[in-house]
């Protein structure tokens, strides 16, 4: 079998197993190396990396202890521009393939997905429950004025929350029924949850959070609000200091079959948090035993 170019991936499947036996050891240092991810904060704040982080520490043959910086994927893509990070694990398509055809990044490649979904009061006084779709649920909210939570922090999230306004025809900013916190999923939830306001949540963070608020997931469902998340590797070529066979390995990892398992079977609450992308026959699997259940 022919050695893995570490410049790419295989584009079928490929056991991770299968991989480090078939990878050239470029000599990574023995000792302890930290790999730099930057990241959203609903991918921390779901939990989801309190298993598959250590999950793939455990299989590698490098001695790698991973760094998450957690936060917004506008900051995230900012940090890996200036060199700050070695990989992003983030949920923006469109500024991710801007990173990679500027030249920061490579390798870009998909792992999962979720959803979006508003979030509010049960008694749900602005009626998106009955909305046919995302932006006429906002425009409900905006129609009732009633109170809605932003992130306001350019991530990921808050950008499909913009998008969302702006397929509404509506700038809710300066409205007295809108509230930026500036702060991390899990937080703006909670703050929402104090206002029994709306909000727009990832349901990795929703389900996580849910026994510490009342709010609940409202309205869901539309096409728009399919919430995608891939890794990139910064370009070694522009910051040759950066830990780039690291960010290689975690990618080989989390796109193999045993990290996509990990992925599928992430489970909270009953529900599961994730669907794996770069294995597609495991969220067909998947959703086929929700539909079973």
């Amino acid at each position: 079998m022919n050695k893995i170019n570490l410049t790419g991936m295989p584009d079928k499947p490929y056991s991770y197993k299968e991989y480090l036996r078939n990878t050239v050891d470029g000599g990574m240092a023995k000792e302890k190396t930290k790999l730099i991810m930057a990241s959203t904060t609903s991918t921390r704040n779901s939990g989801l990396f309190d298993v598959l982080i250590p999950a793939y520490e455990k299989s590698t043959r490098y001695d790698i202890k991973v760094e998450v910086i957690a936060v917004g994927t506008g900051k995230a893509i900012r940090l890996a521009k200036k060199g700050e990070a070695d990989l992003l694990f983030v949920h923006d398509p469109f500024r991710e393939e801007k990173f990679v055809t500027e030249g920061y990044g490579v390798n870009r490649r998909p792992v999962m997905h979720n959803e979006f979904v508003i979030a509010g009061p049960g008694n749900d006084p602005a009626g998106t429950r009955d909305a046919l779709n995302a932006a006429e649920a906002f425009e409900e909210i905006a129609q009732k004025g009633a109170p809605f939570v932003s992130r306001g922090d350019d991530s990921g999230t808050n950008i499909k929350e913009l998008d969302i306004w702006e397929d509404a025809g509506i700038n809710p900013k300066g409205k007295g029924w809108y509230f930026e916190t500036g702060d991390k999923m899990g937080d703006t939830l909670l703050v929402a949850g104090r206002k029994q306001a709306y909000t727009l949540v990832d349901t990795g963070t929703f389900h996580n959070y849910e026994s510490r608020t009342d709010l609940k997931a409202l309205f869901k469902g539309d096409p728009k609000l399919k919430n995608h998340y891939s890794v990139v590797a910064v370009n070694p070529d522009g910051f040759p200091g950066i830990n780039y066979r690291g960010a290689m390995d975690f990618i080989a990892f989390v796109t193999s079959p045993e990290g996509q398992r990990l992925i599928a079977h992430y489970v909270k609450h009953g529900i599961n948090l994730f669907y794996p992308d770069a294995v597609p026959s495991m969220t067909a699997r998947k959703k086929q035993q929700h539909k079973k259940i």
